[in-house]
């Protein structure tokens, strides 16, 4: 990623909704797998390695959310889909598969794709689950949004 690519992600996200920025969370995790399938095929495991790296560490970041989320069967449905995307991921790195990483790759864009569908329709119960701490009310999206921008992870 390019310092130019950095800024631009840094700058979308610092004004990104709760959607937002966990749509680049998932673009972020298909970019990681991606360029590790990239580099298996040129057999550059160093590369395949730090990317696979980051891909675990946004995927730790995302069941973070979870963990201050409240329980319910898309928590347990999400908290779920990672533990298998993990475990696939290492799989695959494991018999040096780039096919088993692009698979991977695709299930992140299909529930990415559904995390975009959502903030369209800004269905109301989503964004609830982004949150890592729960706030004094509810609804109050204001704060949520505000929180987001103040987050200082980054890809």
């Amino acid at each position: 990623m390019t310092r130019t690519d950095l800024a631009y992600r840094k700058t979308a996200a610092a004004g990104a909704s709760g959607f937002g920025v966990l749509i680049a969370l998932y673009d972020t995790l298909a970019g990681d797998l991606r360029r590790a399938a990239e580099a298996e095929r040129a057999n550059d495991i160093s590369k395949r390695g730090r990317e696979v790296n980051h891909a675990l560490l946004v995927i730790a970041h995302l069941e973070d959310w979870l963990s201050g989320g409240a329980e319910g069967e898309l928590t347990n449905k999400l908290r779920t889909f990672y533990a298998r995307l993990r475990q696939n991921i290492l799989q695959a790195q494991l018999k040096r598969s780039a096919t088993g990483l692009e698979l991977e790759m695709s299930s992140v864009l299909k529930i990415r794709a559904y995390w975009q569908d959502a903030d369209s329709r800004s269905i109301p119960s989503g964004p609830s689950i982004l949150q890592p701490q729960p706030t004094q009310n509810p609804f109050d999206y204001a704060s949520m949004q505000s929180e987001s921008r103040h987050s200082n992870w980054s890809a």
